[in-house]
C-alpha cells in the first residue's frame, strides 16, 4: 500500500471514529453533551486537519494499528491548546511518529501462550503476536509493491524495517521458514539460518499451531526467499566487523592480487582490486587500517578511480605478490594470563616463595 492510501484509509479509520463517538454523544442527556462539547468540537478539527496530511507511510502504518487513533490525537492535543491547523497537523504527525516507535520497539515475545498464561505476561505474549501478524502483512505487501522485472527493490525491507525493526521482521521471516522446510523453492542456506532461531511451538487449545497465523504466505515461496535474502544482508551492514571478518577480506584481496596475470589498472602500472562495499559499509577507521596492515605490500594504496564506482586496494606490478597475509603474533601477555588462569596451573614463583 502506498503512502498516499494509507493516509486515506487512516483519514477513513479517524472518521469512523468521530462518527461512533458522535452517535453516543448524541444518546446522552443535555448536561453531558455540554460536557463533552470542546472535546467533539477538537475532534473535528482534528478530522479537517486529517484531511491535508501527508504523513510517511510507516508511521501512517504504526497509526493505523492503534485501536483508537483519534482518541490518541486528541489527548496529544489538549496539551497543545491551540486552534490553528498547522500546528493540528503537527500534533497528528506526533502521534503518528510515536505510535510508531513503540511499534518499533516493542520487544519480540517468543514464548507461547501457555508459558505467558503461566508467568501472567499475556498482555505482552498478545501485543508481539499482534505485532508478529501485523508485520507478516507488511511483508506480503512489501513485496507486491516492490517486486518489478523479476527484482525485488531494496525498499522492499527497509519499508518493514522501519515499522518493525530487524528483531521481529527476522523472526517473522525464520517462522516463514520453519512452515515452508520441505518447500525446495527456500534455499538450503536460508533454512540452515532460520533453525538458528528460537522458536516455540505455539499450540491451542485445540491442538492448532497459532504460529501458523504469523507466516508470509501471500506469494510464490521463491519471492519470499529474495526478501529474505534481501533482509539478512541490510541487517548484516548493521553489525560491527569481527577480526574474522577483517581477516576474510584481507584474504581474498590477496587472492585476487595472486590470480591476476597482468596489471589491471587504467594506466596498466598497478594490479588492482576492488575493497567490498558491504565492508566499506560495516567498516570504520580502526578496520580498515586493521585491513592495510594484513596485506603484506610496500606500495600498497588504498585510492577511488575516476569513472569507477568503489574504493580501490592498488599495488605496484613489481610487487613480490607470493607473499603470505601479515597476521599479528598472539600477545605474550595475553597467552600467559589465559595459562594461568587454567585449572591445575601452579605459579612456580609463588611455590618458591611460599617453600622459603
Amino acid at each position: 500500500m502506498k503512502q498516499e492510501e494509507m493516509n486515506t484509509q487512516l483519514y477513513e479509520k479517524l472518521a469512523a471514529e468521530q462518527t461512533k463517538y458522535r452517535d453516543w454523544l448524541m444518546g446522552q442527556p443535555p448536561e453531558e453533551i455540554l460536557n463533552h462539547a470542546y472535546e467533539y468540537a477538537v475532534r473535528e478539527d482534528i478530522l479537517a486537519a486529517a484531511e491535508l496530511m501527508d504523513i510517511p507511510q510507516a508511521q501512517a502504518a504504526a497509526l493505523l494499528a492503534v485501536p483508537s487513533p483519534m482518541e490518541a490525537i486528541y489527548g496529544g492535543w489538549t496539551e497543545q491548546k491551540s486552534p490553528d491547523l498547522d500546528p493540528m497537523l503537527d500534533c497528528i504527525s506526533g502521534r503518528a511518529y510515536a505510535a510508531l516507535q513503540a511499534q518499533r520497539e516493542l520487544p519480540v515475545y517468543r514464548y507461547p501462550g501457555s508459558y505467558a498464561h503461566e508467568h501472567g505476561e499475556l498482555e505482552q505474549y498478545r501485543a508481539s503476536r499482534k505485532a508478529n501478524i501485523a508485520c507478516a502483512a507488511a511483508i506480503d505487501a512489501a513485496i507486491s509493491e516492490h517486486y518489478r522485472d523479476n527484482c525485488l527493490g531494496r525498499e522492499a525491507v527497509s519499508q518493514v524495517v522501519e515499522q518493525f525493526g530487524y528483531d521481529r521482521t527476522l523472526y517473522v521471516l525464520a517462522n516463514t521458514v520453519r512452515h515452508k522446510e520441505h518447500d525446495g523453492r527456500i534455499s538450503r542456506d536460508n533454512k540452515t539460518w532460520a533453525r538458528t532461531i528460537p522458536i516455540y511451538e505455539d499450540p491451542d487449545a485445540w491442538g492448532n499451531d497459532r504460529n501458523v497465523e504469523f507466516v508470509v504466505d501471500g506469494h510464490n515461496p521463491g519471492l519470499v526467499d529474495l526478501f529474505i535474502n534481501a533482509a539478512r544482508h541490510e541487517y548484516l551492514l548493521t553489525q560491527p566487523l569481527t577480526k574474522d571478518d577483517i581477516r576474510a577480506e584481507a584474504a581474498r584481496i590477496l587472492s585476487a592480487f595472486q590470480a591476476a596475470r597482468e596489471p589491471n589498472s587504467p594506466s596498466g602500472t598497478h594490479f588492482m582490486v576492488q575493497v567490498s562495499p558491504d565492508f566499506l559499509a560495516r567498516a570504520n577507521s580502526k578496520n580498515q587500517n586493521r585491513l592495510v596492515s594484513m596485506l603484506p605490500f610496500r606500495s600498497l594504496s588504498i585510492s577511488t578511480l575516476e569513472g569507477r564506482k568503489g574504493v580501490y586496494v592498488l599495488i605496484t606490478k613489481d610487487e613480490d605478490r607470493a607473499q603470505s597475509l601479515r597476521l599479528r603474533k598472539p600477545s605474550v601477555r595475553k597467552k600467559l594470563s589465559e595459562t594461568k588462569a587454567e585449572p591445575g596451573h601452579t605459579d612456580k614463583k609463588k611455590v618458591r616463595e611460599q617453600e622459603r
